[in-house]
């Protein structure tokens, strides 16, 4: 947290809010949540998709898309894997290598550290800022904001800043996440679970008959 360069006014409550929601899945093995994915593009296109996650230590995760389309997102420690059956084909992309927001989230099962994915971090003014995504979605939630250390500016997959939204339990809520031209991603949250039973299975990708790998130094180079 020391790394951290806060806006002075901001220091406690963002320190205390990032701490709590560290803390918060710090000693959990699995996870489960539902959750609701909303992609602009900046030019008034959008699209929505739906579905299920799942985390399990240490640093895996996996996003069954349901809605409109079934797809797969897949961190097994090692690579990051895309696959959308109807297209037959499988993205493949180590861990290191990938832009994408979700990767780091595998976190959350792991030592979870905020200060390795962001410069600054500080608790969003609602009364200053009066742009309605950045309000949280309920009175009680903490929005935080975090400027990402980004390691090579300027490249497709750059984030100019995400925002972090989680409740009063520290359970995250929201992620809004935003690149250069307008283009913003947004993740909802709800219905955590902690500590079930995950087939071990769950964490990896199998690619079923006559369907194309396709190596990538980065997933796609976007974030949905």
């Amino acid at each position: 947290m020391a790394a951290m360069a806060l806006v002075p006014a901001s220091v406690p409550d963002a320190k205390l809010a990032v701490r709590a929601l560290e803390s918060r899945y710090h000693h959990a093995n699995t996870l489960k949540a539902t959750f609701y994915e909303r992609y602009s593009d900046g030019n008034g296109g959008a699209s929505a998709e739906s579905g299920t996650v799942y985390f399990s230590r240490p640093g895996r995760m996996r996003w069954e898309y349901e809605s409109p389309e079934q797809k797969l997102f897949i961190v097994d420690g090692t690579n990051v894997w895309f696959y959308v059956p109807a297209d037959r084909t499988a993205s493949r992309a180590k861990v290191k290598e990938s832009s994408d927001w979700r990767t780091p989230l595998a976190l959350l099962t792991g030592k979870t550290d905020f200060s390795r994915l962001c410069r600054t971090i500080e608790v969003v003014d609602s009364a200053k800022d009066d742009n309605p995504t950045d309000r949280p979605l309920h009175a009680e939630d903490t929005m935080l904001r975090c400027v990402p250390r980004n390691e090579s500016p300027g490249t497709d997959g750059e984030v100019s800043e995400v925002l972090i939204e989680c409740d009063s339990e520290a359970r995250l809520v929201r992620l809004v996440i935003r690149q250069p031209g307008a283009l913003e991603t947004e993740f909802r949250f709800a219905n955590w679970e902690e500590n079930l039973a995950i087939p071990e299975a769950k964490f990896h990708f199998e690619p079923p008959p006559n369907v194309a790998i396709v190596d990538e130094s980065e997933l796609a180079g976007s974030i949905h």
